[in-house]
């Protein structure tokens, strides 16, 4: 067992429009930006990621936003939803604040003993805020949203499968437990991880395949805490029979990438060296940061990214 994973890191997930992402993750979720990059693959296109007030792992929700992207269609294979973490009592808040923002698909959606809020985002993105009791953690205040309601970071994601047997013995083997089951989902947690903990699996055996676009997640990464035990993890995912890349040097942190049984796109990333390695913490996300192989392009690079107004 992979007792070096404690939880997820962060889920990367597409978008059409990166105004409009930052806008929904920073004025209607009250999220923190806290790194404006670029893809390192593509730096034609933002890199934006949002979480606390440090990009806590188990709190950062990145996205590409590739202008004018066609919208992924929903169907197995894929994280179907993103669960943020709020405190007891906040759901009336969010509720009457997603209603003001004119955001989609706004219902209680109560599970696992939890009560919750699903909603979608500006590409159809599917989330949920859930009450949790005992999360200690401590959102990002510096919006209008106050400490009583802030987003504390994770809950979980729920991935939608059309079989989840070979995915649940990953999760297994990955320090996930499974601790309930209601109808076609089985709930997978980590004990004593951090707070970002959760993984739901729903079997639709019968589902369409999912097809990535504007809206879909990317991959979804694990937290471990340090290059050390990445290490570890890939030795012993390799030893399993998984084909696992090399360690990759993402700037704020290093990761490794396989894809699972499900086709879902897992990641395992290092808790160092964090968001602000080039930046003060004062001032997380507000200046274009450029990988070290892309830097050279600065001037290219911010001629074609459309300026993001906050």
């Amino acid at each position: 067992m992979l007792t070096q994973i404690k939880g997820l890191h962060h889920v990367t997930s597409m978008a059409a429009n990166a105004q409009e992402n930052n806008a929904f993750f920073t004025k209607t979720l009250g999220l923190r930006r806290v790194k404006k990059t670029v893809n390192f693959d593509d730096p034609s296109v933002y890199h934006l990621y949002y979480g606390d007030e440090v990009g806590t792992p188990g709190s950062v929700m990145t996205y590409f936003p590739f202008a004018n992207m066609v919208q992924g269609r929903r169907g197995a294979g894929e994280v179907a939803e993103t669960v943020f973490s709020v405190p007891k009592g906040s759901l009336g808040y969010w509720k009457e604040r997603l209603g003001n923002h004119g955001v989609d698909g706004v219902q209680d959606r109560d599970a696992f003993g939890e009560r919750r809020l699903r909603f979608f985002g500006p590409d159809g993105d599917g989330f949920l805020l859930s009450e949790v009791e005992g999360d200690a953690r401590q959102g990002w205040t510096g919006s209008d949203v106050t400490a009583e309601e802030a987003v504390r970071g994770f809950h979980g994601v729920t991935m939608r499968l059309r079989d989840g047997g070979a995915t649940a013995e990953l999760l297994k083997f990955m320090n996930y437990e499974e601790v309930d089951r209601q109808g076609t989902t089985t709930r997978f947690a980590v004990r004593g991880g951090n707070g970002a903990d959760v993984v739901d699996v729903e079997v639709l055996p019968g589902a369409a395949p999912a097809r990535q676009g504007a809206g879909s997640v990317h991959h979804v990464a694990f937290a471990v805490e340090d290059r050390a035990a990445q290490l570890e993890v890939r030795k012993a995912l390799m030893d399993t029979g998984f084909q696992v890349t090399p360690p990759i040097d993402r700037d704020y942190f290093w990761a490794i990438y396989f894809r699972t049984p499900g086709g879902v796109l897992f990641e395992v990333a290092t808790n160092e060296p964090g968001f602000d390695r080039d930046e003060d913490t004062a001032n997380l996300g507000q200046a274009l940061k450029l990988p070290r192989q892309h830097d050279h392009l600065r001037e290219r690079i911010e001629a074609r990214l459309e300026p993001i107004i906050d």
